[in-house]
């Protein structure tokens, strides 16, 4: 479908990648990863046609229909539910068609207008659209409102939904996450898995590439190598190919001495249990990550703190909220040292407010905020970019916090963020985001804090910054509170989770699995209180009952259907690797080469008829769920 034969891509004077030969096929669901400035972005630039390949070739079939999240969304009057569907091309056209055969009084061009918008179920297109800003966090009522009304992180929401509304064939997603809180990644990897077409997807969102692709294309020192699997089979697979560096082996080895030699000296120490405990867990989390990440230009640690009071800061009956609107009470919390929280809960829930009201950037409604003496906080949040000073160097702002300290000793610290030479005194206008969020984790790690507040630390970090987050948060001596859509980092550094949902803060005693579930039911939940207006209780819950029974066949159905599929991707795949060895077309093996051949195409033949049968399996059941 896509074909890359030979190619070479420059961005400027710089070689991105060589020699690349590659072929992109239909329902293939393929991550994208590589360090920044590898070429990920400029590879998706080659196939939507805004850059040309330097040297070999690079074609696509015909009339294949490219969908990708627009960057920028002017601030337009459109309703925002008008703007996601402006997503389907075709129906768009359709529609101002039928509206000038109208007038025309064409009836059998007419005709035929209308039976082409049934066929591409158009007239449903509306409730489509507002499924999609539904499952993407956008509240029953703001379908109408102008996209102008809503803010940039929103709006880049509406880009997203906007590219799920066309009907593709091919879907480029650039990281797609970075505006989405974790109840929307959730619904979002849920889609992805059931879209038809072919996927590229790039992201360091480690949990959500695991759940969303099926191969890697990994771009490293100009070449592509391609991993089949999912992220976590690529890293142990790179991680086996490195394994013979001595240097890498070295390295991680003192680390783990590090944290053995700390399990040692406090495990059995009343007041450092907790953290002995959490290098225990960390300890059995590395050995799968380690290698992989042994070439990170990132190496940083947390200090320890000069004092950590206990507690540190505690909430008394703490009232939360704008003026007249509540939206958490009653909230009673203690933070105590090597405390490692991270806050669940869907989005407007309050738990950025929750994290505003203990960092003491706005005080609470009602209730007592006690915070101990010697309490040092480092809060990270997104506005805080907005707060650094774009005439100033990396260098300038931490001589702001320390004007002592000298330019060495500050170059040091700064290299272990990847401020390398001139990079570490130019000025921060021309940062991009990722580096923005690493200075101000520079700054925050720097002061040395006894407390942190992490509101959504990771958005523009590549995987590398992730992965050296995830390190040092392990080593952290303080305590710590957490808001992150990225899983990985939540199990990585989080002991405990708090659930703030119905304006209450409250022990969340199961995994992240089952916070998946708990959302899930809850948008249930949410469903069904809104039918109980129309209903009686005790009929609602009986109509519940009779739809999921007369529903269930038909789920189950497309669960084998699915089943189905991945045992024939597996085997289709395996056929495709027997086929790629060289020696079947040296003409001695032109019988193996036939049967393999015939087996691949009864292979893919029986992959369409059961795609087709599972298409035709979900049409039933959102036919049935209307009915219903």
């Amino acid at each position: 479908m896509i074909y890359f034969n030979n190619v070479s891509l420059r961005h400027g004077t710089k070689l991105l990648f060589q020699h690349m030969t590659w072929v992109i096929h239909n329902h293939d669901k393929i991550g994208l990863t590589g360090a920044n400035g590898t070429g990920k972005s400029s590879l998706f630039s080659l196939i939507r046609g805004e850059l040309e390949e330097d040297t070999g070739q690079f074609s696509m079939q015909k009339n294949i229909t490219l969908a990708h999240v627009a960057q920028e969304t002017p601030a337009l009057d459109t309703s925002a539910i008008a703007y996601v569907m402006q997503g389907d091309s075709e129906l768009e056209s359709l529609q101002q068609t039928i509206t000038q055969v109208e007038q025309q009084d064409d009836g059998i061009r007419l005709t035929q207008l209308h039976e082409r918008m049934a066929q591409i179920d158009g007239y449903a297109a509306h409730a489509r659209a507002a499924r999609l800003m539904h499952g993407l966090g956008f509240k029953s009522g703001q379908e109408e409102q102008s996209v102008a009304s809503f803010s940039g992180g929103w709006r880049m929401r509406l880009n997203l939904a906007q590219a799920l509304m066309c009907r593709s064939d091919v879907l480029l997603l650039d990281e797609p996450t970075n505006h989405l809180d974790l109840e929307a990644v959730i619904w979002l990897e849920t889609w992805l898995q059931h879209y038809q077409g072919a996927l590229l997807l790039i992201s360091h969102d480690r949990d959500f590439l695991d759940q969303s692709i099926k191969q890697i294309a990994h771009i490293e020192r100009q070449s592509m190598t391609l991993y089949t699997g999912n992220y976590s089979d690529f890293e142990r697979m790179r991680a086996e190919k490195m394994e013979l560096q001595q240097s890498s082996y070295e390295k991680q080895q003192r680390e783990v001495e590090h944290m053995q030699d700390y399990i040692r000296r406090f495990r059995a120490k009343a007041s450092k249990a907790k953290q002995a405990q959490s290098r225990i867990k960390a300890l059995e989390r590395m050995e799968l990550i380690t290698s992989a990440h042994v070439d990170s230009p990132f190496s940083f640690t947390f200090k320890q703190p000069n004092q950590v009071p206990n507690p540190l800061l505690r909430l008394t009956k703490v009232t939360v909220g704008y003026g007249e609107h509540r939206i958490l009470e009653n909230v009673t919390m203690g933070l105590l040292p090597g405390e490692r929280l991270g806050l669940l809960g869907k989005n407007g829930s309050g738990k950025s407010t929750l994290i505003k009201v203990l960092a003491g950037e706005m005080p609470p409604l009602l209730g007592q905020y006690e915070a101990a003496q010697g309490l040092r906080i480092g809060y990270f949040a997104q506005h805080q970019l907005e707060q650094l000073h774009d005439e100033l160097s990396p260098i300038q702002h931490l001589q702001m916090l320390n004007e002592q300290a000298s330019e060495k000793e500050l170059r040091l610290f700064l290299g272990g963020f990847a401020f390398r030479d001139d990079m570490a005194l130019n000025r921060i206008r021309g940062f991009s985001g990722g580096e923005k969020a690493r200075l101000v984790l520079a700054i925050l790690v720097y002061q040395q804090p006894n407390l942190l507040l992490l509101d959504e630390p990771t958005n523009h970090l590549d995987m590398d910054m992730r992965h050296a987050l995830s390190i040092a948060l392990q080593s952290f001596e303080g305590a710590m509170i957490l808001i992150s859509h990225d899983r990985h980092l939540l199990r990585m550094v989080c002991d405990d989770l708090l659930l703030v949902a119905d304006g209450k803060v409250q022990a969340f005693d199961d995994d992240l699995d089952a916070y998946a579930t708990w959302l899930m039911e809850h948008n249930d939940v949410e469903k069904t209180r809104n039918d109980l207006a129309v209903t009686g209780k005790k009929e609602q819950r009986k109509l519940n009952h009779d739809r999921r029974k007369q529903l269930k066949p038909l789920r189950d159905n497309i669960r084998q259907l699915e089943k189905t599929l991945d045992q024939l991707q597996i085997k289709k795949d395996t056929l495709a690797e027997q086929l790629a060895d060289a020696d079947l077309y040296s003409g001695h093996q032109n019988e193996k080469l036939k049967q393999l051949t015939r087996e691949h195409g009864m292979i893919q033949q029986q992959v369409d008829d059961t795609e087709e049968a599972w298409m035709q399996a979900c049409e039933d059941l959102e036919r049935a769920n209307d009915e219903c």
